[in-house]
């Protein structure tokens, strides 16, 4: 099972500088170790305000509890607290775990399909985004696609997505056959030093 994880640290004031770069150095190993094990997937850094020191993280565990024990063995969670999302399996996912080209996004979508909308139309309408997933997949778009929890009949889904640019992202999502049900979070993704994506 796979787990977004938001992990922001808050340094306590009056730490010396040195052992925040002994923690952070610290971090980073493990981190290493954590890819090597394949528990930890991916890294990444979000928008920051001023002070702020957040990380997302793309973390594999059997569940909630073997995930916990990974996050509690990382260095920086003496300062840190950890938001987690499960992530569950989309028929749509290509699961592409290189980096493609261009910038990174997630793109968080929630799909309300109107009540009175014949089911023949649904059901044309889901297969054509289907159809159109494997297009953009192929073309290096569509990386990662999971299912959020949701209460029927609204659909939630997480989508890692690559864009030269928040433009030609805004149109290819235009494209979506399920756009017009759809309403949209976009972050933007920086790359992270410990990314296990990243080639060393």
């Amino acid at each position: 099972m796979e787990f977004l994880v938001t992990m922001t640290t808050h340094v306590p004031p009056g730490t010396p500088d040195e052992t925040v770069a002994e923690v952070r150095q610290r971090e980073a190993a493990h981190s290493h170790d954590l890819a090597a094990r394949g528990s930890l997937r991916r890294l990444w850094r979000p928008p920051l305000k001023s002070g702020e020191w957040r990380t997302l993280g793309l973390f594999a565990a059997d569940d909630a509890d073997e995930l916990e024990n990974v996050l509690a063995s990382m260095p920086l969670r003496i300062w840190r607290t950890d938001e987690v999302i499960p992530l569950l399996l989309h028929p749509n996912d290509p699961k592409l775990a290189s980096i493609g080209p261009g910038q990174e996004f997630l793109i968080a979508m929630t799909i309300t399909i109107p009540d009175e909308t014949p089911s023949g139309v649904v059901d044309d309408t889901l297969n054509r985004e289907a159809q159109h997933a494997r297009e953009l997949s192929s073309q290096g778009h569509l990386r990662r696609l999971w299912a959020l929890a949701a209460k029927a009949p609204v659909r939630r889904t997480l989508g890692l997505w690559n864009a030269h640019d928040p433009g030609e992202l805004s149109r290819i999502v235009e494209s979506l056959p399920l756009h017009a049900w759809m309403t949209t979070t976009t972050t933007e993704l920086s790359p992270h030093p410990s990314d296990p994506a990243t080639p060393k």
